[in-house]
């Protein structure tokens, strides 16, 4: 009895063991299984979507350097440097009265430059512009019809005065002749003697500098039509009407900005080789403004009596953070810059802003020496990101 008592415990012990083997083999191949779906579940698994997706939240956009450049995007490192206070107001180019002429065309005809002529260049009084062609025009060639009118008006005026004195014609009908005769005389003179092999030579009508050529070769002009502007001075002037309250700082203005209404385009006077000419001590009777007077050169591009946006550069400030107008976007109220953080993420960072120069503005909060900022093309980054049309970067998991 003993012994089968025996026999029987170590026959449920060795039952036990052959149970346990075969469930740690489950266990094992189950284990294994699970590892090798794990792996097949490939890259996508660790959640690094790179390019289809934004992490709710996230501040980071992905864009290639091919997508970059295809948007004009320019990007700058940040270095302090010098800037100036700004005093911001308005004010007029003016331009002495009687030192500017233009060239007409004396006749109808096709523009040819026989001649290199150029904004800015030198001319003297006389000097030839441009050629008008009238060959192969409808209404011919406009000397030679001169000519056929001047000399049949001087027969007729001849045979006319031949005529008079023995009362065969009258008085009246005598001055009218000699009217019509003396007006075609005037008219045939007048585009005949600038009359050349290849048409009407139209010549400067005073010695200066070309200011502006409105016309360009092969353009057909009519008579009359303005062909170029010719000025004696090469300097134009900038009047800034000044606030009182800043006449303490007006001693301090060394240069200025200007921007013009009608290409929004921002001069510098130091460029245009500008210099203070004075600054009024004393306000108009008539209102509360200091006039500030700068030259400059005058390169054709700045309308003479027009009014504009004017930057006058106070006293420098060093070490000062500042970036280029095109690198600040503005959404209501707040402005922002793109920060690059790699060669294809950049990062949306908002700003204060301090003074403005019509072409730099001072950055006062958000950006540091060193951090590469998009100067151009910013707003094409900030429609991108808000259209999707440039994936954003995701570290989701």
């Amino acid at each position: 009895m003993k012994k089968v008592f025996i026999i029987g415990t170590l026959g449920l012990f060795l039952l036990g063991a052959c149970n346990n083997k075969a469930d740690k083999g489950h266990d094992e191949h189950d284990h294994a299984t699970e590892q090798h779906d794990h792996e097949a579940e490939g890259p996508e698994h660790d959640g690094h979507d790179h390019g289809t997706e934004t992490k709710e939240g996230s501040n980071e956009i992905v864009l290639t350097p091919e997508k970059a450049r295809a948007a004009g995007v320019e990007v700058s490192e940040i270095t302090p440097g010098i800037f100036h206070q700004v005093i911001r107001t308005s004010g007029q180019v003016l331009a002495a009265q009687g030192d500017e002429r233009m060239a007409v065309a004396p006749v109808a005809g096709i523009v040819s430059f026989r001649h290199r002529v150029i904004e800015g260049m030198s001319v003297s009084k006389g000097s030839p512009l441009v050629v008008l062609s009238s060959d192969n025009l409808a209404d011919g060639d406009p000397v030679q019809k001169a000519r056929v009118a001047y000399e049949v008006a001087q027969k007729e005026y001849e045979r006319m005065k031949a005529l008079v004195g023995d009362k065969i014609v009258s008085e009246k009908e005598f001055a009218q002749a000699r009217q019509t005769y003396e007006n075609a005389r005037i008219s045939y003179e007048a585009v005949a003697r600038n009359q050349s092999g290849d048409g009407q030579v139209v010549t400067a009508p005073m010695t200066g500098y070309v200011k502006n050529l409105l016309v360009k070769e092969g353009d057909y002009v009519s008579v009359g039509q303005p062909l170029a502007s010719i000025t004696q001075n090469r300097r134009l002037f900038l009047r800034a009407d000044v606030s009182e309250r800043y006449y303490g700082q007006l001693a301090d203005i060394a240069s200025a900005h200007f921007r013009t209404p009608y290409n929004e385009q921002v001069y510098d006077l130091e460029e245009l080789n500008g210099r203070l000419l004075s600054y009024g001590k004393a306000s108009d009777e008539n209102g509360y403004y200091l006039p500030v007077t700068f030259e400059f050169d005058n390169k054709g591009a700045v309308v003479p009596g027009s009014f504009v946006e004017v930057y006058l550069l106070s006293r420098p400030m060093q070490n000062v953070i500042a970036v280029p107008e095109t690198a600040l976007t503005e959404e209501q109220g707040s402005f922002f810059v793109y920060r690059q953080v790699d060669a294809e993420c950049y990062e949306k960072q908002r700003v204060s802003v301090g003074a403005d120069d019509g072409q730099r503005v001072q950055i006062l909060e958000g950006v540091k020496p060193g951090d590469r900022i998009v100067t151009r093309g910013a707003y094409q980054v900030k429609l991108a990101s808000a259209s999707n049309a440039i994936p954003a970067h995701t570290h989701e998991h």
